[in-house]
């Protein structure tokens, strides 16, 4: 048979039931069934062999309720110095049975209990490689480490070390480990009940208490964890708070009561949320009707608040757009904002680079002028380089008349960014292709680039302006527990949010959240009245299959020929730049 391939699991790989689910962490310690484990092995690597004796004793509220201890034929020689150590022979295991005949009676042992184990990675890591070679499924129980709880509870002053044997000495268990699975099986099962009664002390009384307890978790952390209590189950937004109610995080989750308990587990290893927990008093949270809510409101906390411990979303107003100024001549210019008499622009960016970076697109697609002069029709100016390499047309020297500007560079900027992109996309990929056939493999690569983000933000602003020139627009969401998500949007913005159980007709509910929802007033631009990010949260939530459109006051379109039809080489060109950026790393 061959070898299953394995790796043995670190603890925090062993802490998940078979649905991911937790719901046996708040049973108290004293109703726990635990099933103390141990073994002997060959001392090999889990391979699904090895293993020479398994000791297993169940108990619960200090009671004993089952033993299970046999030895186990390994199927491989024991090395002589696990026969020093232990003091099993190859004799004495030769009539024993083999682990696959084990396996069966063990598993049954262990059904609906915790497993306990000295050192649990080494035990849990040879049973899992059993039952994978073995065709059996491991019922991945709840783990618990005496190893590591007694690194939590007891300190170097109380015992030198965490060993078996040191700890037995220390709690003066009733029986002392042997180097035997059922010695050491007894002996552990009396170290858990003395690191248990030590656990009350540290304000541990659950399961999962115990189980994040014994994880490498800050002491500010555990001074801290008391901020999750009484937190609803709700989607919803938490925000942590300072002594001052200054807001430090915000941050948004489907079930918010789990999701800010998380910050006191030892999974939690940002170093600028340590520094957080630090400093926040107390967890304030805002139960919203269902997660798009949630993730809007989110967003615009984060932007009123700018907390210090958010990275993301910030400063929504440092965005900045790529515009055609209202000229003669018009050229390309950065600018924070677009005002209604702007009528060709591209954005909004995240960064000044991006919109330079689109800006440098158009430049190779279009014989749009790059200086920064304001031109006039009546009086002519010196040309610049540009015109002599032939990237300018000269209109600083009226070698092109106004309307043949506009006609060649303007317009087709004005088309590409509302419409049919083709006549800059056909531009940009000429001049690649001929890069390329330079074998100027480099400079062709760069207009690749630019290419993309011209696309991805043409792609961007389209989308964004289908959805915003909507006055009013009502969907809605079945749950996977049969009720409704609502939502009401108007122009981009969400306006109303609310939610129905299951069995109740949606429709009143819908009503009445269109009847209160915030009154919002068209503007000018893709985004007028909330942040990009806000409106492509709620697109993205639109666009879902299982959302329902239930009311617009207008039609939802985009441009037949517009720049969505170019995802395909939008995809192609930003995986050829990953590639490339791969290859470039030292």
């Amino acid at each position: 048979m061959a070898q299953p391939g394995y790796v043995q699991d670190t603890l925090d790989g062993l802490l998940l039931d078979d649905d991911g689910s937790r719901a046996a962490d708040a049973l108290p310690l004293h109703q726990t069934t635990f099933v103390v484990v141990d073994l002997e092995t060959t001392g090999g690597a889990p391979d699904g062999g090895g293993i020479t004796e398994i000791g297993a004793v169940k108990v619960r509220g200090g009671e004993q309720l089952g033993v299970l201890g046999t030895l186990v034929n390994p199927g491989e020689a024991i090395p002589p110095f696990v026969t020093v150590l232990t003091g099993i022979t190859q004799a004495m295991v030769a009539p024993a049975p083999r682990i696959e005949a084990v396996l069966p009676s063990f598993l049954e042992f262990l059904r609906g209990a915790v497993l306990v184990a000295h050192n649990a990675p080494y035990d849990v890591g040879f049973l899992k490689a059993a039952c994978a070679r073995h065709g059996h499924t491991w019922p991945n129980p709840r783990v618990v480490d005496t190893a590591a709880l007694a690194r939590r509870v007891l300190t170097r002053d109380e015992v030198p070390n965490r060993k078996l044997g040191t700890l037995a000495a220390y709690f003066r268990t009733s029986v002392q480990p042997t180097h035997r699975a059922l010695d050491d099986a007894l002996a552990t099962v009396d170290v858990l009940h003395g690191l248990i009664g030590r656990l009350s002390g540290h304000g541990v009384h659950t399961l999962g208490d115990t189980i994040e307890f014994a994880k490498a978790v800050t002491p500010t952390q555990r001074r801290k964890r008391h901020l999750a209590d009484g937190l609803p189950r709700v989607p919803g937004v938490y925000i942590f708070r300072a002594a001052d109610d200054r807001p430090l995080y915000v941050g948004t989750s489907g079930d918010i009561a789990t999701r800010v308990r998380s910050y006191f587990t030892a999974s939690e290893k940002r170093a600028r949320i340590s520094e957080m927990l630090a400093a926040a008093e107390r967890v304030e949270a805002v139960e919203c009707a269902h997660a798009l809510e949630a993730e809007v409101r989110e967003l615009r906390l984060i932007a009123a608040h700018a907390p210090p411990y958010n990275r993301r979303s910030k400063y929504p107003e440092r965005a900045v757009w790529l515009k055609l100024t209202s000229e003669a001549y018009p050229r390309l210019s950065v600018v924070w904002s677009i005002g209604p008499d702007d009528d060709a622009f591209l954005g909004p960016f995240t960064s000044r680079r991006t919109a330079e970076l689109a800006a440098a697109a158009v430049h190779d697609a279009l014989p749009v002028r790059q200086c920064t002069h304001r031109l006039s029709t009546r009086t002519t100016m010196p040309a610049c380089a540009l015109a002599e390499l032939g990237r300018c047309p000269a209109p600083c020297e009226h070698r092109i008349s106004v309307s043949d500007y506009a006609h060649r560079a303007a317009d087709p900027f004005r088309t590409a960014m509302t419409g049919d992109p083709q006549s800059v996309v056909d531009a940009l990929l000429a001049r690649i292709d001929a890069l390329a056939a330079d074998q100027r493999f480099e400079e062709a690569a760069v207009v690749r680039g630019r290419l993309a983000v011209l696309l991805r933000a043409a792609i961007r602003m389209q989308r964004l302006a289908g959805l915003t020139r909507i006055g009013e627009l009502a969907a809605a969401r079945r749950r996977t527990d049969g009720g409704w998500d609502l939502a009401v949007v108007r122009h981009g913005r969400l306006s109303g949010a609310g939610a129905t159980p299951p069995g109740i007709d949606p429709r009143p509910t819908l009503d009445l959240v269109r009847a209160t929802a915030e009154t919002v007033l068209p503007g000018h631009g893709p985004v007028p009245n909330a942040s990009a990010e806000e409106s492509e949260r709620v697109l993205s939530w639109l666009e879902r299959p299982d959302t329902r459109l239930v009311h617009t006051s207008t039609g939802w379109a985009s441009p037949i020929r517009g720049a969505a039809r170019f995802r395909d080489l939008l995809a192609k060109a930003e995986a050829a730049t990953l590639a490339r950026l791969s290859t470039e790393r030292p």
